[in-house]
């Protein structure tokens, strides 16, 4: 059930969003279909991780939903081309979670 991953390829791009911290819930899977249609127009192949993420220390405990993009193929091999690619994909991120929270968000006091 479990295993350790010896090699892997690391993202070229990798774009993290906090989906939880604005929408108050995780990303439903209607939802990461759309921003994959979005990017899709982009580039020609991405990864898109759904996540909780919980950061432990032996003080504090954070939990958050975060949303993860990851392109490893098709990045311009060069700086110029890369970072470009790289806001491209920052601004349609950040317009989907804008659109998702507009949408349907939690807000803290109902909870």
């Amino acid at each position: 059930m479990a295993f350790a991953v010896r090699k892997h390829d690391l993202p070229a791009i990798e774009v993290r969003i906090n989906f939880g911290v604005f929408a108050g819930r995780d990303a439903t899977a209607a939802e990461i279909d759309r921003l994959a249609k979005w990017l899709l127009d982009e580039v020609g192949e991405v990864s898109i991780i759904s996540e909780e993420r919980h950061e432990i220390d032996a003080q504090v405990e954070a939990s958050v939903h975060q949303v993860r993009i990851e392109l490893t193929t098709g990045v311009p091999a060069d700086d110029i081309g890369r970072r470009a690619l790289e806001g491209r994909i920052l601004e349609r991120a950040e317009h989907w979670a804008r659109q998702c929270v507009a949408e349907r968000h939690v807000d803290v006091a109902e909870l």
